[in-house]
């Protein structure tokens, strides 16, 4: 059910302008509907027997627009693919509403974009399924955010944790307590952070690096998720950590709570 509230908070993702009445008609429409469904499950209304209401209504948008190729149009459609996926668990069905939409709005902004979503979605995954536990994690040489230059080559028998983060994600800041402490705890006996934030404002970024003490180094480009190393190692959500052990092989991908100091401290026993 997260999923569909993001996606229903990005629901607008595709948004293009549209100088028709019917197609600005069909997008404050589902700006509506997608208002409505959010206030029903922030009210605890979250099985699909709850939920019957709201699918209903895309279906009388999509039949009061129907014959509309507009990106407007596609976005009802797509929606309510996520609402069959998320809120109903029906993922086949969702993929033939998304492989039918492809066929309806072929040539459309929203069709163009989706697919390249999808493509560095499948690029991405990929990437993913390469950088499996006991592999090689692939150096990179960049500039901190103090502009110093930094790489893996930098750390040589260190245990190193590989954050990639966001100080606009809940979920990083909630790990960030388990990060600082496992680095107060045993940077002294040779464990590493290196910091990959998605974060876009440098003022707002570097202020809170300097608030919370961050002694470790950090990346920042301010491209958000087009962040160039987070591209790079198919980063699709944040927290995404990688714990390497001395010799730069992954030792465990992921780590929340205080799984991540167990697994620092098991590793340095080890060096």
């Amino acid at each position: 059910m997260n999923k569909l509230i993001v996606m229903l908070l990005l629901a607008a993702v595709f948004a293009v302008s549209v100088p028709s009445a019917g197609a600005a008609d069909a997008a404050a429409e589902l700006k509506a509907l997608t208002g409505k469904i959010r206030d029903d499950i922030a009210d605890g209304k979250t099985n699909a027997s709850d939920l019957n209401g709201d699918l209903k209504q895309f279906d009388d948008l999509l039949a009061e627009h129907h014959g509309e190729k507009t990106d407007a149009v596609a976005n009802i459609v797509y929606m309510k693919a996520m609402l069959c996926d998320e809120g109903f668990h029906e993922p086949a069905k969702a993929a033939e509403l998304v492989k039918q939409l492809k066929i309806d709005f072929q040539g459309t902004a929203f069709v163009e974009e989706l697919e390249k979503r999808e493509a560095a979605q499948a690029a991405a995954q990929k990437i993913q399924a390469s950088l499996a536990v006991g592999t090689k994690f692939p150096d990179f040489n960049e500039r901190d955010l103090s502009g110093r230059l930094f790489s893996l080559t930098n750390y040589p028998g260190k245990v190193v944790l590989v954050d990639f983060w966001a100080t606009s994600s809940a979920s990083s800041r909630a790990e960030l307590a388990y990060v600082m402490a496992a680095y107060g705890k045993y940077h002294d006996q040779g464990f590493e952070i290196i910091g990959i934030s998605l974060d876009q404002d440098p003022a707002r970024f570097t202020e809170f690096v300097r608030a919370m003490n961050l002694g470790w180094p950090q990346y920042f480009d301010g491209q958000g998720w087009q962040n160039k190393l987070a591209v790079k190692y198919g980063v699709e959500q944040i927290p995404s950590t990688y714990l390497l052990d001395a010799g730069g092989k992954i030792i465990a991908k992921n780590l929340r709570g205080e799984a991540l100091p167990a697994a620092v401290a098991k590793s340095l026993e080890k060096n």
